[in-house]
């Protein structure tokens, strides 16, 4: 089965029972060990429908609008445009590729904080009016260009209670709201709603009582204003798991059934990204360079073996300029697993791994404890599903790894079950059984 770059013209190995996603990573790093040894990844598509359905068993109230920006892969698209989600988009080209999949713009929010003069006139041009805005500046520029707008007001919210300065970034000040809403009057923006987000890192459920009580305000001063509300953005920031989904729920739904009752005509969504992506997609990347080091060298407080023990620093075909971009701001959410079958009692060493770059930035794991490995071994990566798939740097020749789609025939079944079909869920979505139709030199290898 080919894995593809950047080509809309996927396929998608449908897996027989007794077939798992470790039987098609064992397949092309095989193949990949034969062939030149790039980085690629592997996409079940299956979890995205999995995570879809516990989306609408636990917060059904709540209609996800997914974060274009955090995956943006053709394949990914059309499954949850199938799927019914709605958009959040940042950008034209976001914008674009969505309603290339004949999503109606009142699915398509334009979510960029600090939109282009051209973006605004495109998004009125194609009738993407529902935009997020948070200052004064902003709201001049939407009004300008465009004439439809309809406009979700960012206000901030406190990710952290005890004291430390919270998420101030984006999102207008409750203090500040009052000026904007009259701002927006007189230039004759329509304000339809409020939109909030909390970060995936707060641990606080009182954050999300804050911003919906400061919510609650600010509908309150658009009444007083003249503005009709109807839509409120609860953002992002849901991880994953189906317990902090719930966990969340459990805070928001009393709140919602308060300031926000069924039959007071607001519509609840909410931004989405790498809850639906991130488990979907493992990277398997390649060692290409290796050195040895002093135990000592490695900084106190990492895990570290004996000092007596050599510590190696370990450089793969792939880093922070391609598909751990997002290492450069936030910590990986992920253990690498060693591909490669090892003994249980074989000895742990101190490792480090680094991009190919040989950039101090370029550090992938500060500090794990692996067995010893050797140029031509394969790292495995799990949850790589979000913000993996920028356009990669230039230096050092990075490749764009490829990827490999996948799904098991259960998930399909269930696809079909709720009314899904190939027909009418992707015109470029076609299935390969594993194991029955792929080609002799794809076909999964037993020495693998």
């Amino acid at each position: 089965m080919k894995g593809f770059i950047d080509d809309a013209n996927y396929s998608v190995g449908l897996l027989d029972e007794g077939t798992n996603l470790g039987n098609v990573i064992d397949n092309y790093v095989y193949e990949h060990t034969l062939t030149g040894k790039n980085a690629f990844f592997v996409g079940d598509l299956g979890k995205i429908v999995k995570k879809h359905s516990q989306w609408q068993n636990v917060v059904a109230q709540i209609k996800p609008f997914y974060t274009v920006k955090c995956n943006s892969a053709p394949a990914v698209l059309e499954i949850l445009a199938a799927l019914g989600t709605g958009f959040a988009c940042s950008s034209k080209n976001e914008i674009a590729l969505v309603r290339e999949l004949g999503v109606s713009p009142e699915n398509i929010i334009y979510i960029s904080p600090c939109k282009q003069v051209s973006q605004i006139k495109y998004a009125a041009k194609v009738g993407v009016n529902i935009m997020t805005c948070d200052n004064e500046i902003e709201l001049k520029k939407i009004a300008r260009n465009h004439p439809n707008a309809k406009v979700l007001l960012h206000i901030a919210t406190e990710d952290n209670i005890g004291g430390e300065k919270g998420n101030m970034k984006f999102g207008t000040t409750l203090k500040n709201c009052r000026h904007l809403l009259e701002c927006a009057k007189e230039l004759d923006v329509q304000i339809i709603g409020v939109k909030f987000h909390v970060s995936s890192t707060c641990k606080e459920s009182q954050v999300y009582v804050h911003a919906l009580s400061d919510a609650r305000c600010v509908f309150d001063m658009a009444g007083e204003i003249g503005f009709t509300m109807n839509m409120l953005d609860i953002g992002g920031g849901f991880t994953g798991t189906e317990f902090q989904l719930e966990e969340v729920n459990h805070v928001i739904s009393p709140l919602l059934d308060i300031y926000f009752p069924e039959g007071s005509g607001v519509k609840i969504i909410s931004e989405p990204g790498s809850y639906y992506v991130s488990s979907a997609f493992t990277l398997a990347v390649n060692i290409i360079a290796k050195k040895v080091v002093e135990n000592d060298k490695f900084p106190s407080g990492v895990e570290k073996t004996g000092s007596d023990e050599p510590a190696f620093m370990y450089y793969m075909n792939d880093g922070v300029y391609g598909s751990f971009a997002s290492k450069l701001s936030e910590d990986l959410n992920t253990i690498p697993e060693v591909h490669k079958k090892y003994k249980e009692d074989e000895p742990l060493f101190t490792s480090s791994l680094w991009g190919p770059s040989c950039d101090e930035l370029d550090q992938i794991v500060e500090s794990c404890l692996l067995p010893e490995l050797n140029v031509g071994d394969w790292l495995i990566f799990d949850n790589m599903g979000a913000d993996s798939f920028h356009e990669p740097s230039a230096f050092n020749d990075f490749q764009r790894p490829a990827i490999y789609y996948m799904m098991s025939f259960s998930d399909w079944y269930e696809m079909q079950d709720a009314g899904i079909t190939s027909d009418s869920m992707m015109k470029n979505f076609f299935f390969v059984p594993s194991c029955i139709q792929l080609s002799q030199e794809d076909s999964f290898s037993a020495e693998a």
